[in-house]
């Protein structure tokens, strides 16, 4: 059972995906039948912001600000004031998150764009960190790393589908 705790909140990127995409389906089974294309996505993106931008920046947030060293080594870095500059710029992303979770596409796609941009550069410093020093410890070339690719794409293929869809909140 300890390594199951230990994958779920060392992968955090993950399971708060999966818990969004849970939280949808369950949704989704409680939305009035015959599902139309615009409520399935709504359903995705809302949960989607809520838990992979919300609640994870969050989750980054407390691990780099008031965790740092831990973090630091679990990422293959010595730990630096840079940990607490990632953890209030994760608190600000989580606060867009949450924002958004149930609001206007305007905000939806501040909410997706700025953390995919982040993401992705982390993304991009990790492939740098596994050439340069052979960098892959669990928090650089594991499931943070590919989820630093894979969530700014579903926020992407999310907010193409609302857009495409019409499914819009009107506030």
């Amino acid at each position: 059972m300890e390594g199951v705790i230990r994958f779920v909140l060392s992968n955090f990127t993950l399971t708060f995906l999966v818990i969004g995409l849970a939280a949808s389906g369950v949704a989704l089974l409680r939305a009035p039948k015959p599902l139309t294309a615009p409520v399935v996505v709504e359903a995705l993106f809302a949960w989607f912001l809520l838990f992979s931008i919300g609640v994870s920046f969050f989750y980054n947030f407390v691990m780099h600000t008031f965790f740092g060293e831990m973090s630091a080594k679990f990422i293959g870095w010595a730990n630096s004031p840079f940990q607490l500059e990632v953890g209030f710029a994760s608190l600000g992303f989580a606060v867009v998150g949450f924002l958004a979770f149930r609001r206007s596409f305007d905000l939806r796609l501040a909410a997706v764009v700025g953390p995919a941009l982040f993401l992705l550069g982390a993304a991009g410093g990790h492939v740098y960190q596994m050439i340069s020093t052979g960098n892959f410890a669990p928090g650089n070339a594991g499931i943070i790393f590919y989820t630093d690719i894979l969530i700014p794409a579903f926020g992407g293929l999310l907010l193409w589908f609302q857009h495409r869809h019409g499914a819009r909140r009107a506030s």
